[in-house]
């Protein structure tokens, strides 16, 4: 008999929440039906929480995606401050939950907060690590002070966008970061949405304005040329390293498509074909972005293998990693012995050992 009772979070307002339908379909398959109890709670597009039906975690179980998020009045769900979730006039029984959501609202520390308030123990890192990681600028002038080797990059706010002029911020770039190409990025999203590779500065407008969609904030960062590095990262006091894959793309760069869509769309490679010392170096390198970043339970860690100077660059962590049939996070972990429904016990076991210790400081939690 399951003993713990789950609460899954998937769907969300972000513009990833048809990513979260596939990691959340993966989770309800793959996690341990003889320990845990399963309720699903979906989160439309417009924030609103519904309890799922149970017949969706059967779907889903026997095969069928999730492909939405049920909606009914009667299944409503609502936060009460140190009383839990609930629905209707009843407390939902929830033992931890596991937000599988991916971007903002979700990944940003929001949710995080929210679980925080209503006392309920859950996956991943803290309201403090999940809203640095989320921000592409502030994470990596974090790791900078910690002395830690970043991809350069140079910020543009829409703000400065509208009133500075197209040509002071080509000036701009070609004063930081150099000539082009280009990434352009929004600086809180992910799961490469929002993301237009240029060949120069020239075609920077249609860029910025792809990356404003989804941020008011975007980072241009310069196209070197490099091999990518993923490491998965697990734990919390102590964070362990898993073996690194290099992700080879076989379209132009690692984009949506390549992540999500087509299952061809990118071969990782476990182990990286590296010397051993720099995959040590690397696994060095994610631990320490972890730490910096104030991360606990998971997170893939994103480098970039400089090839023209030989050295390894942080580019972004994920905190809550995709967890689809082909991400990588999983099948890191899998190859160094971890398997999907192992990886998931661990997660939530780190989430009660978090709690627990927040539970026990004086001043927090009512004590």
């Amino acid at each position: 008999m399951a003993t713990t009772t789950l609460g899954i979070l998937y769907g969300g307002r972000s513009g990833e929440h048809e990513v979260s339908l596939q990691s959340a379909t993966s989770v309800v398959r793959n996690v341990d039906a003889t320990r845990f109890a399963l309720k699903l709670i979906g989160i439309t597009r417009d924030g609103r929480w519904f309890l799922q039906p149970d017949s969706v975690i059967k779907a889903a179980r026997n095969g069928a995606p999730i492909e939405g998020v049920v909606e009914g009045a009667r299944q409503a769900v609502q936060c009460s401050p140190g009383g839990g979730l609930v629905v209707g006039s009843k407390t939902l029984a929830l033992d931890c939950v596991f937000p599988v959501l991916h971007g903002s609202f979700g990944e940003d520390g929001t949710v995080q907060g929210l679980l925080e308030l209503v006392d309920l123990p859950y996956v991943g890192a803290g309201v403090l690590g999940s809203a640095l990681a989320m921000d592409k600028e502030i994470v990596k002038r974090t790791w900078q002070a910690f002395g830690l080797p970043v991809v350069p990059f140079s910020r543009v706010t829409a703000a400065e966008y509208r009133s500075g002029g197209t040509e002071v911020l080509q000036a701009q770039l070609r004063d930081t970061i150099g000539e082009g190409p280009y990434f352009v990025k929004p600086a809180c999203a992910g799961s490469s949405v929002g993301i237009t590779r240029i060949a120069s500065s020239e075609e920077l407008d249609g860029a910025l304005q792809a990356a404003f969609r989804y941020d008011i904030k975007a980072l241009v960062e310069p196209a070197i040329p490099a091999r990518e590095i993923e490491v998965a990262v697990l734990g919390n006091r102590e964070p362990h390293a898993f073996t690194p894959g290099e992700v080879v793309p076989t379209h132009a760069f690692y984009d949506y498509e390549a992540k999500y869509i087509d299952p061809n769309g990118a071969h990782l490679v476990i182990p990286a074909e590296f010397p051993k010392e720099t995959l040590d170096n690397a696994r060095e390198l994610a631990v320490g972005a972890f730490r910096a970043a104030d991360v606990c339970g998971f997170a893939r860690v994103d480098i970039f293998f400089d090839k023209a100077n030989e050295r390894l660059l942080l580019n972004e962590i994920n905190t809550i990693p995709g967890f689809t049939r082909i991400s990588m996070f999983p099948r890191m972990c899998r190859h160094d012995g971890l398997e999907y429904p192992q990886l998931l016990s661990r997660l939530i076991d780190l989430a009660f050992e978090r709690f627990g210790e927040r539970q026990a400081l004086d001043g927090v939690w009512g004590r």
